[in-house]
């Protein structure tokens, strides 16, 4: 027993693990009572275990395994980590414990699995069951049968999960083991009593004998329904409850509780899916389609059996459907329509509610084939339709079912009506609203007058089954017009009627027979209450005429037989009166005369016609007292009015008596039962007179009585259809001036729109101006009602006039429609019929747009428009799409049976062609604008495909589809969408854009949504995936919509979902959900009834009762509307809701006047404070957002809540922008007022402006900028200042408005931006407005840039943020921009600051590439030579600045920089927009090409040419005296030693006076002469190097240009420069100082001097360029020679680059680099081989070998492989190891190049003389053979014939010519027409005239005979840049060029232009320019230097040389503008 003392001293854990059997037991017993013993389920000491349980209940011995079973047992019932050892312990349970024979074991280990049931781990238990269904081992399925069977018994189907287990049965009932199968036959017989018939059809399969055994067995089941034993911990207090009801006795309630589990199951479910598209038979189609009608039944047969299968699986039906619906629509065989109808039934039943999107197509063929007689075609099609209407919903096929009720045969139409009695059945009271039954309804009363007996009865038992569905009180206002006879029929017929829904047991209904009724009408929203109402109060008379009114018009008849008891009798007698007076007959003028005499005085009567006025008048009066006296029961009104009309009538003259009369009218109209018939006999005469300017007032009051009397829409629609039969155009202005006003007074209910457009229509076209004025303003009354869709009708119209109507609709937008005065009946007593104006919207306000005239399209969608759409070839399918789209426009409004079109165009969503595709959403958009809310039976088979685009890769097309669904979305509502499994399906595919697009329309459309269909739970698996898909994107969104998702699901539900996640995800999923759960939104609630229609009539939305929840006001389905249904459009339902109830109370609107009296804002100590503070404790969400989410609105809304008054909230928040401007307005008045407030308030205010920003709506947007102007006017003198709290959640989103295209608010913005600096530091603006430079709107850049510009410009460098050198290097990115407006701010920017600073902006701003840094250099000097007297247009052009300069003065550039600083202050605001002045007219811009298209025709007409004043040109341009003092001799004196007097020397050789330049020269030159000396100037090279091209940069660019200095200044400025470089590059160490950078700046100078054209036209000028020959020389020999080598190299690199370089400036520098070759043999030792071959390599990597070849000399490519073979001749193989400074060597073909040349020269020995070398380099220009010639050639021809290359092909093949002038070119041409020939010869002369005369340059000797350079520039480069779109100006010697051909063309003497034409600098490569630079020399010249080491300039753009400069050169401009004078003055002789 030695060994058992160890194991005994083991902690516990460890005896559970310890390989001793003994031990192990021991351990588990002692665990076993530990575990009894906790009682804390979340102790610390169940963790121990937590790894071990699994070893508990799977130990391998027997009886150590049961006390382990045990423990774990307890472990599971009170652990509370129980949960996560699920899965491994019931594997184990499965594995190890079940095939146990102790019988113990087994029990325990069902128990443990029942257990982990209980702690909620179902889902995992059984999924661990069901796996050890598979195990081989009979005794382990056993017991896991056993198990799953207990689970159920005990927890309910609730709980453990049917469809897997049902699943597997069949295979189990078919196992060769009898235990098994037994075991199989109790869990059915236990499943079976959960779900009963239901599970039946999956085992319909199984043994004949099994399936009788079980039958057996079931039946034996007892009828209840089951309830669980057992109870998750969840539940157990229900359990609790359960016990105690039982105890009580009454488990009635239990029972009702649960009652919803024994429907939840529904067999159809637990199938599974079969797809059968795959099996149809290959010739399916082409059988269906056969003429032997055997053939087709075979086809049909084969589907028939497919179909059979009880669930199919989704797919494209679309064509198996179209197929079918033919046979049963066209087929003659009556046996084959039954067929197809099966097939149809069973397709409908297979698939549900996927078989939706079909039913559309299918619905009407099946009821018009109804006309069928034979019984078994009936039955099918019945079944058939029934199958059908169950994947639908009536709502989607109400159209065709109506629309089949006209048909004449009486069969279809019994058999619809029998189909809608079915139908109804399957309806409750919510899904049979109204708006549906009224319909329905009025078509059956139609049948039920029938003269068929059986569509009588059809008709009777439909109307019965609606009055049992939805209750009388709903129907009975549609059967007010039935007999009594008919209605006791309905009645009856409702009796017998059994309803599916829970009313399946006969007693039951019997029972019930009243009860239904009500209280399903009053669970339809409150219906009941209203049409109690109804009955009681007296209607206000809407009287129509016929029972089935169009859908227009309400249907408000009077009830003369109101059911029942209730009401009053008099009120029913009162009905039943205006109900006569409705169908007044038309009384006999003698019957009229002795009713009138009864109720008027004799006298009155006789004297009527009287001759004398006089006693006409006193009869009037007479008449009009006894009218007032009348009692309203007594008045005979059409006898009275027909005394009226008696002679003389209407056509009184004397204009006293008439207006009685009118007025007498009025009066009998508003005090008697008034009918249309007494109406008719007086509106004539009403018209007739309504234009009188005396009795017209009059006239117009009667019509209004009769209005009221007569509702408004007959009234009107008499009153326009008389006036406009008549033609006086007073009469017919003034009736719409009277319908626009009534429309105000009365509402917009019941009128005809149609009815008013035509008659718009003739009045908009009328002659006389009043009438068509008036017709606008009608137009314009009706826009408030009916919204913008009225315009579709008039886009017709003149433009003129349609620019008044929208000028009129521009008006009222942002008015909401008045309160009706009138309309609502005096008589009514209390509430007037609000059962039917209450729900009504849905006639008046149903969308204005249902009484628009919808057009049939469907006959226009031919078979031929659909096949195009399908075509094959694009263009086709294009043609096709575009008919469609013709189609719809023309329309306008459409009806939704569109015929094949959806299926066309579904096709085409997924089309190739990206452009068709976004055509096809551009006309689905139309579609669903032009269908309205009938759009919704498209939804699924046209709806979802849109998503599916959703998940395109390209960005336009995702956002056409987005705005797609949008558009569809706002038609149909969002149920639609949600119900089924489509949505569900498309967010399942794993594409992260559809994924992302789909959900953030779903985050965007949920919140508004009150309630969604129970189908999005479907979603929520998907949705769980998204929040851990790769694409981070898609995450954010999945996010952002889970909050949404579960305000409609809940948590529980959400919750429950992530059972199915593996455990990782599942615990992320559910932090996710926690912290979603708390940021919920609320539903917006759906408006309470009650208050909001006390009055039957309408109010505006600003009287928005206060009971109305607050989401109200944000949600899309805000206003309160009576019903739930948001399925409007937006734009049209706020206005529409006209006359339909929404008034509240006039008590609440005065109570609500009174409360606006108060203060808006309210003060709330230190809340500011705490706000913050809540902010920065993210106790709040940050104000941080791209668009502003729900959750900001709310948050922000709960902050304005205690500090802003609520009304002002109100219309802060509310969903119209008409809203928000009358808040702005409000928040305006009390600006000054409530300045305590408002600065209290201030980050609340600013935060709210910002969401204002993402409005679209601009007269808002404008609205909220001048508040803010105001606003920080205010601020500024209350000397306010922001926190950062304020500005950082105001002023970025400020910013984004500067980028707005509209200029009015971009300068608002910029105002307001810079009121903002008076209260904010400028250098925190700065920040702000970088942030807004990186925007994606190019607009919003180039304003930041400006506004940049224009605060360094006020507050000096120190705003710029986080240092001037960072901000600038950022603002200098952009002088790349895409975008010009862009560039031109950026370097108009940095001009600004260049003015301020000077040179110092070229030291901060960094390394820019050539380009970039050449154009600002050229603005910078173009900006210097800008006239000083520009007119100063800073105060339009930008807020003026407040200077404030004197703060950095000691920054600023002393002497004339100070004078000219101002200017370039002046001169800045011109630089505003420079696109517009560089802009070159056309006619101005010579055109050759132009001119030669013009038929060789010189044009006549001459543009106006402006004045100008010629003389002005000589005047010479004034530029500021230099005020720099010359250097003083004694510098000694001022500076001790010797570096720094240097510096200062070197420093005066940049300057921009040339005496000082000159004598700083002197004084180093005497330096470098003297030996001893010359030392002083070592490490100062550089600097030197860098003054002198600078200076030499400011010659070329300023001084020679520069009338005013003596050219022989110049001279002697050049001598001295050229003579020191000489001296310094004698000295050879010294010359080795200099860098590669700064050789390369000064080759680029020299070489740039020697091409300068301008110097040899001076006298010493050929001296100066040999001396800079010999210079060049030189440089080249003694400098650094690696450093000279790599500066040439990357010189050519650069100049071949720039576009603008001359081809000799590239040319000259090869020279020096053959030169640099010469010279290798002799310093190939001294070269950094390594790093010569990295800059080849460089330059190889740039111009790989194809795009060298494509240069247009082949100079490059030889020099290259010169420089290279020399370079390996003298190396040797060894050549290749020095490579080692490239990183890739592949980048370039460099290696392979060695290696080439290394095998070619293996063979030869011996380094090859340098003659030879010389002879490679002057073999250049040996000519290439004959084959290259002919390919070179071909391709100059190519190049011509092409249209973009013309003139560069002209140009190659000049050159070519001069080049190889005996080349023949004449094979190319004779093969071409006569005019190319004559082209191509035109084009050559045209070349070689625009380079005649220009000289050439004698070179020194110095380099090499091939150095003699003809300074001629290639002129395409100049010619092409003319038509230079970036908007950049052109010198003016291009134009004098083209004038010059012109004139020779046209015949004029060209004499005086022998000699070259105006020099510019457009032909040379310029320089960029440095003006003087005191300052920067300075400041450590060397800096620069570094900063440049890497980056080296080159030419700048010759197209941005600034012309007005230049204008004055040269001494030839004289003789030029004499020329150019007398030119002008002949043209415009010409034009006289």
């Amino acid at each position: 027993m030695g060994d058992d003392s160890e194991w005994l001293k083991l902690p516990i854990d460890q005896k559970c693990e310890h390989k001793l059997w003994k031990a192990r037991l021991n351990g588990y017993e002692e665990a076993l009572k530990i575990f009894q013993k906790i009682k804390d389920e979340k102790s610390p000491e169940w963790s121990k275990y937590l790894g071990l349980i699994k070893k508990f209940v799977t130990d391998s011995n027997a009886v150590v395994q049961l006390k382990g079973l045990e423990a774990a047992l307890v472990y599971v019932e009170n652990a509370h980590v129980a949960g996560k050892t699920t899965g491994e312990v019931v594997s184990g349970v499965v594995s190890k414990v079940f095939n146990q024979p102790k019988a113990k074991a087994k029990e325990l280990g069902i128990e443990i699995c029942l257990m982990y049931v209980e702690i909620e781990k179902g889902e995992a238990v059984q999924e661990e069951l069901l796996k050890g269904l598979d195990n081989k081992n009979p005794k382990i399925v056993v017991a896991c049968i056993e198990t799953l069977r207990k689970a159920l018994s005990e927890f309910g189907s609730k709980i453990i999960l049917l469809k897997p287990i049902i699943k597997v049965l069949p295979k189990l009932f078919e196992s060769r083991e009898k235990a098994i199968r037994d075991e199989a036959k109790l869990i059915a017989v236990e499943i079976y009593r959960w779900i009963r018939d239901a599970l039946r059809p999956p085992l319909q399969n199984i043994n004949s004998v099994q399936l009788k055994e079980l039958e057996e067995e079931w039946v034996r089941l007892p009828t209840g329904a089951p309830k669980p034993s057992r109870f998750l911990r969840s539940q157990q207090e229900l359990e609790a409850k359960l016990e105690q009801q039982q105890s009580a006795g009454g488990d009635a309630e239990g029972g009702g509780d649960d009652s919803d589990e024994v429907p939840q199951i529904d067999a159809y479910e637990l199938l599974e899916a079969v797809e059968i598209l795959s099996k149809l038979p290959k010739d399916f189609y082409d059988k269906i389609e056969a003429k032997k009608w055997q053939e087709r039944k075979e086809a049909l047969e084969a589907v028939e059996v497919l179909v059979k299968n009880p669930k199919l699986e989704a797919g494209d039906y679309a064509d198996l459907v179209k197929a079918l619906k033919k046979v049963v629509g066209k087929d003659t065989n009556v046996m084959l329509v039954a067929l197809a109808a099966k097939c149809l039934t069973g397709l409908a039943v297979g698939l549900r509610k996927k078989f939706g999107q079909y039913a559309g197509h299918v619905v009407p063929t099946i009821l018009e084939k109804f006309k069928e007689k034979k019984p078994q075609v009936v039955q099918a099609l019945q079944e058939a339709i029934d199958a059908i209407f169950l994947t639908t919903t009536l709502q989607n096929i109400s159209e065709d079912v109506l629309a089949v009720m006209d048909n004449k045969n009486p069969t279809i139409k019994q058999q619809t009506s029998l189909f809608i009695a079915r139908s109804f059945r399957h309806c409750t009271a919510s899904t049979l609203p109204k708006s549906l039954l009224k319909p329905f309804c009025a078509a059956l009363l139609k049948h039920i007058n029938d003269s068929a007996p059986e569509v009588r009865d059809a008709a009777f038992e439909a109307l019965g089954t609606a009055l049992k569905v939805v209750g009388e009180k709903a129907v009975n206002p549609f059967l007010a017009d039935v007999d009594k006879l008919k209605l006791d029929k309905i009645k009856e017929c409702s009796e017998k009627v059994e309803l599916v829904h829970g009313k399946k047991a006969g007693l039951a209904a019997d029972k019930k027979e009243f009860k239904p009724v009500p209280g399903r009408t009053a669970a339809s929203g409150a219906a009941g209450d209203k049409d109690m109402k109804d009955i009681s109060a007296p209607k206000p008379g809407p009287l129509k005429k016929a029972p089935a009114t169009k859908a227009g018009g309400p249907p408000k008849k009077g009830k003369p037989t109101a059911p029942g008891g209730t009401g009053s009798t008099g009120t029913k007698n009162k009905k039943g009166l205006e109900t006569k007076e409705i169908v007044e007959p038309e009384l006999s003028i003698e019957v009229c005369e002795e009713k009138a005499s009864v109720v008027l005085p004799p006298t009155c009567i006789q004297v009527l016609d009287s001759s004398n006025w006089k006693e006409r008048l006193a009869c009037m009066e007479e008449f009009q007292k006894a009218v007032e006296l009348m009692d309203r029961t007594e008045m005979p009104c059409q006898a009275l009015v027909r005394m009226l009309a008696k002679k003389p009538g209407w056509k009184e003259t004397n204009f006293q008596v008439m207006q009685m009369k009118l007025h007498i009218v009025a009066l009998i109209a508003q005090k008697g039962n008034f009918s249309k018939t007494s109406a008719q006999i007086v509106l004539d005469g009403l018209v007739d007179k309504i234009g009188d300017v005396k009795c017209g007032n009059n006239a117009k009051e009667a019509m209004t009585a009769i209005a009221e009397a007569c509702m408004l829409p007959w009234t009107a629609e008499q009153v326009m259809s008389m006036a406009f039969s008549q033609k006086n155009p007073k009469n017919q202005s003034e009736t719409l001036n009277w319908l626009s006003n009534a429309i105000k007074e009365f509402g917009f209910s019941g009128l005809n729109v149609k009815a008013f457009i035509s008659n718009v229509k003739t009045a908009l076209a009328a002659t006389n101006p009043a009438v068509r004025t008036s017709a606008i303003t009608l137009l314009g009354v009706m826009y408030l009602y009916v919204g913008p869709s009225l315009r579709m009708f008039f886009e017709d119209e003149k433009p003129a006039l349609l620019s008044q109507i929208d000028a009129e609709f521009e008006k009222m937008q942002g008015q909401s429609p008045p309160a009706p005065t009138r309309g609502i009946s005096k008589h009514s007593t209390s509430g007037t019929d609000e059962g039917e104006d209450g729900d009504e919207p849905d006639d008046g306000g149903n969308d204005v747009v249902d009484l628009l005239p919808r057009t049939e399209i469907s006959d226009k969608i031919t078979s031929e428009l659909v096949s195009k759409i399908g075509d094959k070839n694009w263009k086709i399918r294009k043609e096709g799409l575009d008919e469609v789209a013709g189609i719809i426009n023309e329309a306008k409004f459409i009806q939704p049976n569109i015929g094949e079109l959806p299926t066309a165009l579904k096709g085409r969503l997924n089309d190739s062609n990206k452009i068709l595709v976004q055509q096809t959403l551009n006309i689905l958009q139309q579609l669903a604008i032009a269908m309205g809310p009938n759009i919704k039976q498209h939804v699924k088979n046209l709806g979802i495909p849109i998503i599916t685009v959703l998940g395109d890769s390209k960005n336009n097309v995702r956002a056409a589809a987005l705005a797609t669904v949008n558009a569809w979305a706002e038609q149909t509502g969002m149920k639609e969408w949600l119900e089924g499994e489509d949505l569900s399906e498309e967010l399942k595919k794993e594409n992260p854009f559809l994924r992302q697009e789909l959900l953030g329309w779903l985050a965007e459309k949920l919140p508004t949504l009150r309630s969604t269909p129970t189908d999005l739970i479907l979603c929520v698996p998907h949705l769980y995936s998204c929040l851990e898909d790769r694409n981070g994107d898609v995450r954010k969104k999945a996010q952002d919509a889970l909050p949404f998702f579960m305000m409609h699901l809940g948590y529980e539900k959400m919750a429950k979902a992530t059972g199915k996640l593996k455990p990782t995800s599942k615990d992320q999923v559910l932090a996710m959900l926690e912290k979603a759960k708390a940021n919920m939104p609320a539903k917006p609630a759906a408006p309470t009834k009650t208050t909001s229609k006390p009055m039957g009539g309408s109010a505006p939305a600003k009287f928005q009762p206060a009971s109305a929840p607050a989401e109200d006001s944000v949600s899309s389905s805000a206003e309160p509307r009576p019903d739930p249904k948001k399925a409007k459009a937006p734009g049209v339902s706020s206005k529409a809701k006209s006359a339909q109830g929404k008034k509240v109370p006039s008590k609440t609107s005065l109570k609500e006047d009174e409360d606006k009296s108060g203060p808006i804002f309210i003060v709330v100590p230190n809340g500011k404070e705490q706000r913050m503070k809540d902010e920065k404790g993210l106790k709040v969400l940050k104000w941080n957002f791209t668009t502003p989410r729900d959750e900001y609105i709310e948050q922000l809304k709960t902050q304005m809540s205690s500090c802003v008054a609520k009304w002002l909230q109100d219309e802060m928040f509310h969903s119209d922008f008409q809203h928000h401007n009358k808040a702005l307005a409000v928040m305006v008045d009390h600006l000054e007022c409530e300045k305590e407030g408002v600065i209290g308030c201030l980050d609340l205010i600013l935060k709210w402006l910002t969401l204002r920003f993402f409005d679209t709506n601009t007269s808002v947007l404008m609205k909220a900028l001048e508040y803010l102007k105001l606003l920080f006017t205010l601020l500024r003198e209350e000397e306010y200042h922001l926190t950062e709290n304020e500005a950082s959640s105001f002023i970025p989103y400020l910013i984004l408005k500067v980028g707005e295209p509209k200029d009015v608010i971009r300068k608002d913005v910029r105002a307001i931006l810079n009121r903002m600096c008076l209260v904010y530091p400028a250098s925190k603006m700065f920040s702000f407005i970088m942030e807004g430079t990186k925007s994606k709107n190019s607009k919003q850049r180039a304003e930041c840039l400006e506004e940049l510009g224009c605060l360094v410009e006020s507050y000096g460098m120190n705003v710029c943020q986080p240092t001037p050198g960072k901000a600038l290097k950022e603002i200098a990115i952009h002088i790349g921009d895409r975008d010009n407006a862009v560039r031109n701010a950026a370097l108009n920017t940095i001009v600004t600051v260049y003015n301020v600073h000077g040179d110092q902006v070229f030291k901060l701003i960094g390394n820019l590439s050539e380009k970039d840094m050449s154009m600002l250099e050229e603005r910078i000097k173009r900006s210097a030579k800008r006239p000083s007297a520009a007119p100063v247009k800073q105060v339009e052009e930008k807020p003026q600045r407040t200077q404030s300069i004197s703060s950095n003065s000691n920054m600023l550039r002393k002497g004339p920089a100070e004078d000219m600083s101002s200017k370039l202050n002046q001169a800045r605001s011109m630089s505003g927009h420079p696109e517009a002045a560089q802009m070159v007219r056309r006619e101005f811009q010579l055109d050759l090409d132009e001119i030669e298209n013009d038929n060789g025709t010189v044009r006549c007409e001459m543009p106006e040419l402006v004045q100008h004043k010629l003389d002005d040109i000589f005047e010479p341009v004034l530029i500021p005296e230099p005020k720099i003092r010359a250097v003083s001799p004694h510098f000694d004196d001022m500076h001790s030693n010797t570096a720094s007097t240097i510096n200062f020397i070197i420093s005066q050789v940049a300057s921009g006076d040339i005496n000082t330049s000159i004598q700083a020269l002197t004084q180093i030159d005497e330096v470098l002469r003297q030996e001893d000396k010359a030392e002083a100037m070592s490490g100062h090279i550089d600097q030197f190097l860098i003054a002198t091209f600078m200076q030499l940069r400011l010659i070329y660019n300023t001084h020679m240009a520069d009338e005013k200095l003596e050219k022989d200044e110049i001279i002697k400025l050049y001598s001295c420069i050229i003579g020191n470089m000489i001296s310094l590059f004698q000295i050879e160490s010294l010359a080795r100082e200099a860098s590669t950078g700064v050789l390369k700046d000064l080759m680029h100078g020299l070489i740039t001097l020697m091409l300068d054209s301008r110097i040899e036209d001076l006298e010493e000028g050929q001296q100066v360029i040999r001396s800079v020959n010999l210079l060049v020389v030189k440089v080249l020999e003694k400098s650094d020679q690696t450093n000279i080598l790599s500066a040439l190299l990357v010189l050519l690199q650069d100049s071949l680059l720039a576009t603008a370089s001359s081809p000799k400036f590239s040319e000259l520098v090869m020279k020096c680099l053959w030169r640099m070759v010469r010279l290798l043999p002799d310093t190939i030792n001294s070269i950094n081989l390594d790093r010569i071959l990295l800059d080849i390599h460089i330059f190889m990597k740039v111009f790989p070998k194809e795009k060298l070849k494509q240069c247009k000399s082949e100079f490059p490519i030889r020099t290259l492989k010169t420089l290279l073979h020399t370079l390996c001749k003298l190396k040797g193989p060894k050549i290749l190891d020095h490579l080692t400074m490239i990183d890739n060597k592949n980048e370039s073909e460099l290696e392979a190049h060695l290696c080439r040349m290394m095998k070619h020269s293996m063979d030869q020995t011996g380094s090859k003389s340098d003659k030879e070398t010389e002879k490679g380099a002057s073999r250049l220009d040996e000519k290439s053979s004959k084959a290259k010639v002919n390919d070179f050639l071909a391709e100059i021809f190519k190049k011509i014939g092409s249209k973009e290359n013309t003139k560069e092909g002209l140009a190659e093949l000049y050159e070519y010519k001069k080049k190889y002038s005996d080349a023949d070119i004449e094979p190319f041409l004779k093969n071409s027409s006569q005019f190319f020939q004559s082209y191509v010869e035109r084009g050559l002369r045209v070349i070689e005239m625009e380079r005649e005369g220009k000289g050439r340059i004698p070179t020194s000797t110095g380099i090499s005979p091939q150095m003699e350079v003809t300074c001629v520039p290639t002129p395409t480069s100049t010619v092409s840049s003319i038509g230079n779109t970036n908007g950049e100006e052109v010198g003016p010697s291009v134009y004098l060029e083209r004038l010059k051909i012109l004139r020779q063309r046209c015949g004029l003497d060209n004499a005086k232009d022998d000699r070259p034409p105006l020099t510019s600098l457009l032909s040379k490569p310029a320089v960029p320019t440095v003006a003087s630079s005191t300052d920067m020399l300075h400041s450590k010249l060397s800096q620069l230097r570094e900063s440049r080491e890497q980056h080296q300039h080159s030419d700048l753009d010759s197209n941005q040389i600034h012309s007005s400069g230049t204008m004055t050169t040269s001494s030839s401009s004289t003789a030029n503008i004499d020329d150019l004078k007398k030119r002008l003055e002949r043209i415009k002789s010409s034009r006289k």
